[in-house]
């Protein structure tokens, strides 16, 4: 995965509203890399401060890291005890066509 990859998936990750989430895929399909998920997640691990990683999530609506449970709560975004989102379709913010 190269840097300039990454930058992409940043950036794409820092227009996510507050109080909204989107997925790795659609993260990847925005930045032109259909089938690279996976990639978008191992980005995530190292990303800087600024971007908001906890609002990126698996494609069934579920939580990846646990730890990121109390930022999305503190934008109002419900996380169920079984760490999926309620309102998952609700929320969901595809890059594709919001921007």
């Amino acid at each position: 995965m190269n840097d300039l990859f990454k930058q992409q998936v940043y950036e794409i990750t820092r227009l996510i509203p507050k109080g909204r989430v989107s997925t790795y895929g659609a993260v990847a399909k925005a930045v032109g890399y259909p089938n690279h998920s996976r990639h978008v997640g191992n980005a995530m691990g190292g990303c800087p401060a600024d971007v908001p990683a906890h609002r990126v999530i698996s494609s069934t609506g579920k939580l990846s890291v646990p730890s990121f449970r109390e930022r999305l709560e503190k934008e109002n975004v419900v996380v169920q005890e079984n760490w999926k989102i309620k309102d998952f379709k609700i929320l969901f913010w595809d890059p594709l066509k919001e921007l």
